[in-house]
């Protein structure tokens, strides 16, 4: 096989994965004219162009498409199998890319890369905070963080976190200044700090327990968000009420800078799920990230999946 050829192979891969030449050139640490060399030198070689260029985008053609269907998973195999290589003497490497929502960072991300940290220190670990769910096969990430109700049937789940509620928080000096609401009917007179559905673009209905059932309340207030750490940030200063989920707030109700509201509305979430395809359940990568969490997130990351 042509030598040259195959060196460049994976920084074709880099462009279509990225879906441009300077996305592909920051993923590799090059420099945006040598991607674009390696590109033109595949396609020299090959004699056909892979990528239709435009000064705004960059698309597979035909044959690009054609050629990375084969490609993609040949060079997954190969850097699988030099994974579990070094996963045999006691090495964990590579770089390991996973897509969750930003909600789902200090709960059940940020302890388990400290202790990957500790444990692999050869292993990178490439966190997309993204609240718009990304199909993460199409995205190039090896696996996801959703909420257990949000995964696809032919995804492998494990679970991270035990279920948790939904709730409602104030500070205290918004309590004072404008009083807790008694029940659901209240918050209609109450600054509810309101989230911003990233991938349908719609405002979010609170979903709250009444009288047994679950209902959509919709909510009105001065601040609108896409991010529930924000939300926090904002009842913090008194701004209004936030819905959010309890193990995000539990630190601040516990020293009694948050305090909760309407507590009997409550709905619980089924918690929070790692889920990956089926072909990358023996990545020794994917197991590091797994047991690390099973091990720090104890007894939650133990109690299924």
């Amino acid at each position: 096989m042509d030598r040259d050829l195959l060196a460049h192979l994976p920084v074709v891969l880099a462009v279509a994965r990225r879906g441009g030449f300077g996305a592909a050139a920051a993923e590799l640490g090059m420099g945006a004219s040598a991607v674009s060399h390696a590109v033109k030198t595949v396609e020299e070689r090959l004699g056909a162009p892979l990528f239709a260029r435009t000064t705004r985008s960059v698309a597979l053609t035909e044959a690009g498409a054609s050629l990375m269907a084969s490609l993609s998973p040949a060079f997954e195999d190969i850097r699988a199998a030099i994974e579990r290589l070094r996963s045999a003497r006691g090495q964990v490497t590579g770089l390991l890319r996973i897509n969750a929502p930003r909600v789902a960072l200090p709960i059940a991300i940020t302890p388990v890369l400290i202790e990957l940290a500790r444990r692999h220190p050869d292993l990178v670990v490439e966190i997309a905070g993204d609240d718009g769910l990304t199909d993460i096969v199409a995205g190039g990430f090896d696996a996801g963080v959703r909420l257990g109700g949000m995964i696809a049937q032919d995804m492998i789940a494990v679970r991270l976190t035990l279920p948790f509620r939904a709730i409602l928080v104030a500070a205290p000096s918004y309590i004072e200044a404008r009083g807790a609401p008694a029940t659901i009917e209240d918050l209609a007179r109450h600054n509810c700090i309101g989230y911003r559905l990233i991938a349908s673009g719609g405002v979010y209905a609170w979903d709250l327990a009444q009288n047994g059932e679950d209902v959509s309340v919709k909510v009105r207030g001065t601040a609108l968000v896409t991010d529930s750490t924000y939300a926090k940030a904002l009842a913090l200063e008194g701004v209004g009420i936030a819905y959010i989920f309890e193990p995000l707030v539990r630190t601040e109700i516990e020293e009694g800078r948050l305090v909760q509201l309407l507590p009997r509305t409550a709905i619980e979430e089924p918690g929070l799920f790692l889920y990956y395809p089926r072909h990358a359940s023996n990545a020794p990568k994917l197991r590091a990230f797994i047991d690390a969490a099973r091990d720090v997130l104890a007894p939650d990351a133990k109690a299924g999946g």
